[in-house]
């Protein structure tokens, strides 16, 4: 089972059980460092020591065998499965080639250990600096509020508000190094499923056409190779999309963090002190409680446990709650509540006047203060002029823009957008726009369109049925979650599944063009995932399921023609998930079980002029016993193109056996280079037996 979410709530009130999350965290990152470390080490074992290299390659494979990715939430996206099984298939690879490897190339530190010492000292290390401060906060921020709440109210009014404002001040502070360390680790925690694989899938590519010794083997890896590398930016794309989620929620929290209630959680919950009378006297004991509005339930749980005797939270039920009167008791912010299960009158100590009053407010104390919520940018409605401006937006970009290279990725000006929908939208003249002139161009009108469907007052496929849909799109069975999507679909309202009707067939135009847009139903997922489904309550755990909402969106895509072809049959039952004890309908892309082939070797020829003549010469196998002479391969690759930084089209990676496309990154860009090489060498020494392409 994964981690739970770290909610950024839980910073402000930074509780046993969020400190005991964080530790499991910081474990983690500690073991994934120390990972990164011994692969680096036996990286550079592998190319540094040629006698040992086959003990060497063995080291390595155990070190991959033995790693296995923890991840955030309760279930993994088809990629993220590809990706959590990658490390093992490399192991198994590995051994394979172990008795036939002889060489290395020599951009292997390129490749491999760079890339991953620049991720640890990077990624993690910022983490652990990220850590260290957020302690140093939170202990000089306690102990600063350990002194100031023994701090007698008949002082100068002029020294309690410099207390006040100081301890304010250090509050503030622990509360944003622990928000940017808690958002740190998660992700770090997120990124290291690609930024640790793909180097060392780019290694291994580069390792197994090192020499021609590995040719078949390494036409049985492409593949595999590039269906992995589809998974990686996949879950690169869902990270980023996730990523700018998080931040906004991030932000609204540091705004106002009191404001964000979580579903099914207490009404309140924080630190009080209690007063307890003894015989030798008054001491106030620190206690975490949570108090719950609906059944008046106070829970009040210990810090500090008396020796000998280990205490259990307790629970209470108020009967009612005042606040304490400044001159009757010489501490400040205190409050009087009584309960059913106590005789007498509990004075409970808050940590400042905001807290007291959040606390007076949610027990209907004699003085509610109501704080103000979020506030929400303007919503827009689902109406007869909503339809009108989709409708004229997906004319003008399947008009003039259809082919637009990075369509609806390539964000439009803001004040552009905001003009032409404040145009559009006037209450005056709604819909008096004329979308052809030349003011509006294509980005523009894009971006105009994901605006507006981003900020209806619900999502286009409704907060009743996003858990349904999420739910739908966890499933391992395929064949369930094309059934239970199709049939949610006929289940949202009529504007709502027209609306979305109108949205997926423009959205399939669009991706029978990713040839020159390169957009494909992959891509317009992690576009239109978070646009046209969103959860109702603004949470981490919430933001870790827009991977899912951007599987549902693709499955839209891919199926267009049978969702919309009618509702599902009446007389057939709803579909039902498969027990968890029948096989997988999706199972992990693999190479190691796949069908060994026989083996047939090429070798060098003594002078490739004698040889052009002769073609026979390309087919000789190998005799027993007999090494064949080692090519090296070539050098250093050429920098990985980048598609964002140059207008210039470039064409795709094409997975073998498919027609699909992929946008190249670092691994596919090194890896054509690498091909390329490859099939010179290959050319210059022959083919291979049985090889009749």
């Amino acid at each position: 089972m994964g981690h739970p979410p770290l909610e950024f709530r839980d910073c402000y009130l930074d509780s046993p059980n969020f400190r005991e999350r964080l530790k499991c965290y910081e474990q983690e990152l500690e073991r994934t460092n120390k990972f990164i470390k011994d692969v680096i080490k036996d990286g550079n074992a592998l190319i540094s020591a040629m006698r040992n290299y086959s003990s060497a390659v063995q080291k390595f494979s155990q070190t991959l065998q033995s790693f296995q990715f923890d991840f955030i939430g309760d279930t993994l996206t088809d990629d993220e499965i590809n990706i959590a099984e990658s490390f093992k298939e490399f192991a198994e690879l590995l051994n394979e080639v172990e008795n036939e490897r002889m060489m290395m190339v020599h951009n292997a530190s390129d490749l491999l250990i760079k890339p991953l010492e620049s991720f640890r000292k990077e990624q993690i290390g910022f983490t652990k600096e990220r850590k260290k401060k957020f302690e140093k906060d939170g202990e000089r921020f306690y102990s600063l509020l350990d002194r100031h709440l023994h701090l007698s109210s008949k002082k100068k009014e002029s020294q309690l508000q410099e207390a006040d404002l100081q301890v304010d001040k250090e509050r503030h502070i622990f509360f944003e190094s622990s928000l940017d360390y808690v958002y740190q680790i998660q992700e770090v925690q997120e990124s290291k499923k690609f930024n640790i694989v793909e180097p060392v899938l780019a290694f291994l590519h580069s390792l197994f056409i090192s020499n021609n010794l590995t040719v078949e083997l390494t036409q049985d890896f492409l593949p595999y190779k590039q269906k992995l590398q589809l998974s990686l930016q996949n879950t690169r794309n869902h990270f980023s999309s996730t990523r700018e989620e998080m931040e906004e929620l991030k932000k609204r929290m540091k705004e106002a963090p009191q404001t964000c209630k979580l579903p099914g959680q207490p009404t309140i919950e924080g630190y009080l002190y209690t007063q307890e009378k003894w015989a030798l006297g008054i001491s106030w004991v620190k206690y975490y409680c949570q108090y719950e509005k609906e059944t008046k339930t106070l829970t009040m749980t210990p810090m500090e446990q008396k020796p000998g005797a280990k205490q259990g939270p307790l629970d209470l039920t108020l009967k009612y709650c005042v606040r304490r009167k400044t001159e009757s008791i010489d501490k400040r912010f205190c409050f009087d509540i009584e309960t059913n299960e106590r005789p007498g009158t509990i004075t409970l100590q808050a940590l400042s006047e905001a807290n007291r009053r959040l606390w007076m407010e949610a027990m209907d104390g004699k003085e509610p203060i109501y704080h103000s919520p979020i506030t929400k940018q303007e919503e827009m409605e689902l109406n007869e002029v909503g339809f009108k401006f989709v409708r004229k937006c997906i004319n003008v970009i399947e008009t003039k823009g259809i082919k637009t290279e990075g369509l609806y990725r390539t964000v439009g000006s803001n004040i552009q957008v905001q003009k032409l929908l404040n145009a559009f939208f006037d209450p005056k003249c709604p819909g008096d726009v004329d979308f052809h002139n030349s003011d509006w161009d294509i980005k523009t009108i894009t971006s105009s369109l994901k605006f507006y469907l981003r900020n209806l007052s619900e999502p286009v496929m409704t907060y009743r049925l996003h858990k349904e849909l999420v739910s739908a799109a966890k499933s391992d069975n395929l064949d369930y979650r094309l059934g239970a999507i199709h049939s949610l679909v006929y289940k949202l309202p009529e504007k709502n599944r027209e609306m979305l009707e109108l949205l997926i067939r423009h959205l399939v135009n669009v991706c029978e063009h990713s040839k020159e847009n390169f957009m494909t139903p992959s891509n317009m997922g992690v576009i239109f995932g978070p646009t046209l489904m969103r959860a109702q309550e603004d949470t981490v755990a919430a933001m870790m399921n827009i991977k899912f909402q951007n599987i549902v969106v693709e499955i839209l895509i891919e199926h267009f023609v049978k969702i919309y072809s009618g509702p599902p049959e009446e007389s057939a039952a709803p579909p039902v998930p498969p027990p968890r004890v029948t096989a997988r309908r999706h199972k992990p892309i693999t190479i190691s079980k796949r069908l060994l082939r026989e083996r047939t070797l090429g070798y060098n020829t003594s002078s490739l002029d004698e040889s052009e003549g002769d073609s026979d010469s390309f087919s000789k196998v190998l005799p027993p016993g007999e090494k064949p002479t080692i090519i090296r391969p070539p050098v250093r690759p050429p920098d990985p193109f980048f598609w964002a930084a140059t207008p210039q089209k470039t064409k795709p990676d094409i997975v073998a056996g498919n027609a699909g496309e992929i946008p190249l990154s670092v691994v596919a860009s090194r890896t054509r280079f690498f091909e390329t090489a490859s099939r010179k060498t290959g050319s210059s020494q022959g083919r291979l037996p049985g090889d009749e392409s």
